[in-house]
């Protein structure tokens, strides 16, 4: 052999050997599933996204103008959950000179009315709900949440089980609730992050042979788990009038004893409840279920036709049955699965939503009766912080969680090849996703979160975002006008506040939490 044919061959062997280091690197390795899934070509998608700002100056897109969530977006979220540094440079790259509907927080210049806890909230300060859930109802298990910031109903089988052992675990870390969704409580559902159970209308997890709702049932399954409220889904915002459907390529064994359908078939979910068919019964149907359980029982329901939304405030004016909480699902959220109309143009987009239903409450004067929760990319500092000043008391978590997991918005939910393991039952892709390292994620998102919450909330002069009104914030016409959130949604003074009892008592609460943080830090030096 010739010396250069022999020098080629060892530099050949040499790069086969190289090569093969970095496939076995990639395929032990915990930390990125996608080059897990995906070893050594997953690399290029690192490397595209460190020369994109670059590259997006001359083609494809702007940081701020993809869809659903925006690059911008996306690394806010990712930094976040990996601890890195999520401040960014050289000032707003949004197009604040023409957008319509974009929203500005008016600080306030001197301290305010609040604004009493340690510089940044202290970075990891606890941010607990204004009220307390089923309090107003007498609820025997009622308890003030420990966090604004909760993770939105996303069922085993859409997710994996890495997923939602992921979640479950970032929200025992984050002390955060999470929402089974429709499909029960798995095994990935119990390491130690409490749960809302939602109750849907294929009932699963709670029916009988026939798939009637079965109570004792339900019983036994919300005291098998560390289950602290209930949910009604009445509709979902991103396919509201349609049910759930998971397709059969994740209806595996598993999940199928789960929830006790046939493997392998298509999973649709009813699209209305048949244990109850009016406001009447369905108030019944609320007091029996908390009756039973003690727990603070609720609804979510994205919002249409407003008839219903009338009924129930009228039926709960007596204050002789209720819910212990709405949840307003926008238009603009996600789903694993749902036709385009739907996905598109079914129901009100959250602000229209969740004003229209907040509105009747305040007309009647309910609203410190129930605790209001809000969903519909939510998971933005600022759409949230929308969400408090028109009256939200918390919010719910569920594409940004997902982002914080490891999703790259792939957009594949329905297709069961999710590329990272979250949206996917199958192992190839599952394999990927480590919950040990994706549970710090989650945690680390949701503190961030929570933390600029807080942050803003100062800015503003309040000690707490609950305490942020509709004069907090106005919705720009591009560099036209600026319309207050009061006047955008005709509010009436007082509308999208706390009662003057909650806001004493949401104060005396910030005040312990910001004398314990101290006295912690205390005891640290």
């Amino acid at each position: 052999m010739e010396p250069g044919t022999r020098a080629g061959a060892k530099l050949a062997g040499m790069a086969a050997a190289a090569l093969g280091g970095v496939v076995a690197y990639d395929l032990t390795q915990k930390k990125h599933a996608i080059l897990r899934n995906f070893p050594v070509i997953g690399h290029f998608r690192y490397w595209v996204e460190t020369v994109g700002p670059e590259l997006r100056q001359y083609i494809v897109t702007s940081n701020d103008e993809e869809r659903p969530f925006s690059r911008d977006q996306r690394r806010w979220v990712y930094a976040s959950a990996k601890g890195e540094n999520n401040y960014f440079g050289f000032g707003t790259d949004n197009d604040v000179e023409r957008v319509v509907g974009y929203p500005i927080i008016k600080h306030r210049t001197f301290t305010g009315p609040g604004a009493t806890t340690a510089p940044h909230g202290g970075e990891g300060m606890p941010l607990p709900s204004a009220k307390v859930l089923g309090g107003p109802r007498g609820r025997r298990h009622a308890f003030r949440p420990a966090s604004v910031v909760n993770i939105s109903g996303m069922s085993f089988g859409a997710l994996s089980a890495p997923a939602i052992t992921a979640l479950n675990a970032g929200a025992a870390i984050a002390d955060c609730l999470q929402n089974t969704g429709e499909g029960s409580i798995a095994p990935a559902h119990r390491q130690g992050g409490d749960l809302v159970f939602q109750i849907g209308t294929a009932y699963f997890g709670c029916r009988d042979e026939q798939g009637r709702f079965d109570l004792g049932r339900l019983v036994d399954l919300v005291q098998s788990a560390p289950v602290r409220a209930i949910e009604i889904k009445l509709s979902q915002g991103a396919k509201p009038g349609l049910g759930g459907m998971l397709p059969a390529a994740k209806v595996d064994r598993t999940i199928a004893g789960i929830r006790g359908i046939p493997e392998g078939v298509d999973c649709a979910s009813p699209s209305r409840h048949t244990a109850f068919d009016d406001v009447d019964s369905m108030l019944d149907f609320v007091e029996t279920v908390a009756d039973a359980t003690g727990l603070p029982v609720g609804i979510k329901s994205a919002v249409g036709n407003m008839t219903f939304w009338d009924e129930l405030v009228e039926r709960m004016e007596p204050r002789q049955r209720g819910v212990d909480f709405v949840n307003v699902d926008g238009g603009e959220g996600g789903t694993g699965a749902a036709p385009m109309i739907f996905a598109d143009s079914v129901a009100y987009p959250f602000r229209i939503a969740f004003t229209e239903v907040y509105k009747r409450f305040a007309e009647a004067g309910l609203t410190d009766d129930l605790t209001f929760i809000g969903a519909g990319k939510l998971g933005l500092t600022e759409n949230a912080l929308v969400a408090f000043a028109l009256g939200a008391d918390m919010v719910n978590v569920g594409r940004e969680a997902m982002l914080s997991i490891g999703c790259i918005q792939a957009q594949k939910c329905h297709t069961d090849h999710c590329p990272v393991g979250v949206a996917t039952q199958n192992p190839r892709y599952t394999r990927g996703l480590d919950p040990t390292l994706k549970k710090e994620r989650l945690a680390n998102y949701v503190l961030s979160l929570r933390r600029d919450l807080l942050k803003v909330s100062e800015a503003v002069g309040v000690v707490h975002p609950g305490l942020m009104n509709a004069d907090d914030i106005d919705i720009l016409d591009g560099q036209r006008s600026a319309e207050s959130l009061r006047e955008l949604y005709g509010y009436e003074p007082g509308w999208g506040e706390l009662g003057q009892g909650l806001q004493d008592e949401l104060l005396d609460v910030m005040a312990s939490l910001g004398e314990g943080q101290h006295d912690d830090e205390d005891g640290k030096r």
